[in-house]
């Protein structure tokens, strides 16, 4: 088997929300952070992504029963500005055998299907027509994945598509606890810099809906964040820990990342020499020229990303079939 050179596969992010782009529209729903963006051509080529319409929700936790709906909540709402009750094909990408990019399969497997269902008469009121595919991998499979939908499409004629895919983050902070919603559909693989024939509107023939979630992020990021998380709990300590409040709060309990602090390029420099004088991306940059010749520009997961998935895989299957079938709004989870 031929080696494979690594050298050239350049970590990107799949979120619009991490790219160089000022056409936010940002809002807070029931505590949670929401941004809308909506791309012409002209802002699309600034902001190197594709023209349409994105819209990213971060929250900070669904593990107990009150974050879920409330995050559940925030997720219909935008997700019914996309989804039509009309004929749907819903689509799990990614590979079954890895945990981190199972939530497109695992999503999929709590849809409720209804399509054969037409076969014996008109559906009940509140459902409308789903099926689902789980393509697997062109590294399982070896059939371009987009090619293979495309048939799909051309024999079970949807009105409309849906793609829930893995994604990847260049920021800790996102990974796990990010939706992104986007109508320009979605290039298979693409965050770790291994990108397929695209699967959107433009292939497939039918407007296609992307939900994509972070489920992991290069050594990088990884080794950038803890630099910048470094200096601001310097520069937290060298201020708050000097005040009377600090002696009534355990060093424990103080989270520096909710505090606002200033990171002064001279406290850079003393406390990282050389490395101070950068600026974030160009030790970015600096790191990712050191790992990615050696192959060690890995790509990291949290370690309870099972229990993660399954939720999140929950979450949003359950907003889905919610809004294709209306009937099932309310019940119990």
């Amino acid at each position: 088997m031929r080696e494979i050179d690594l050298k050239n596969f350049k970590i990107r992010t799949d979120l619009i929300t991490e790219s160089v782009c000022n056409f936010k529209k940002e809002e807070v729903e029931e505590g949670i952070w929401v941004s809308m963006v909506s791309l012409d051509e002209e802002k699309a080529e600034t902001c190197f992504k594709k023209p349409g319409t994105y819209t990213t929700i971060e929250f900070t936790d669904i593990t107990d029963m009150d974050n879920f709906i409330r995050v559940k909540n925030v997720l219909k709402s935008h997700l019914k500005s996309f989804i039509k009750g009309e004929k749907t094909l819903l689509i799990g990408l990614g590979n079954q055998k890895s945990t981190p990019d199972i939530l497109g399969p695992k999503t999929i497997d709590e849809i409720v299907v209804t399509s054969y269902l037409e076969a014996f008469g008109p559906l009940e009121e509140g459902f409308s027509s789903t099926a689902i595919f789980k393509p697997g991998v062109t590294g399982e499979t070896g059939l371009e994945t987009s090619q293979v939908l495309k048939s799909i499409v051309e024999s079970f004629k949807p009105k409309q598509v849906i793609v829930i895919d893995a994604l990847a983050s260049k920021s800790l902070e996102r990974v796990c606890k990010t939706i992104q919603i986007t109508d320009t559909g979605i290039e298979p693989g693409s965050g770790v810099g291994n990108k397929r024939t695209e699967i959107s509107s433009n292939t497939l023939g039918v407007p296609t809906l992307a939900i994509g979630i972070p489920t992991v992020v290069d050594a990088v990021s990884v080794v950038s964040d803890t630099i910048t998380y470094l200096m601001k709990q310097y520069s937290f300590q060298k201020t708050f820990l000097k005040t009377k409040k600090s002696r009534l709060v355990p060093s424990s309990q103080m989270n520096y990342l909710k505090e606002e602090v200033e990171i002064t390029r001279e406290d850079k420099e003393k406390v990282l020499g050389m490395l101070g004088a950068l600026e974030e991306e160009e030790v970015k940059e600096l790191f990712t020229e050191v790992l990615t010749p050696i192959g060690y520009n890995l790509m990291v997961t949290p370690k309870e990303i099972d229990f993660t998935v399954d939720k999140l895989a929950h979450l949003l299957a359950t907003s889905l079939n919610e809004i294709l079938h209306p009937k099932l709004e309310g019940k119990k989870e």
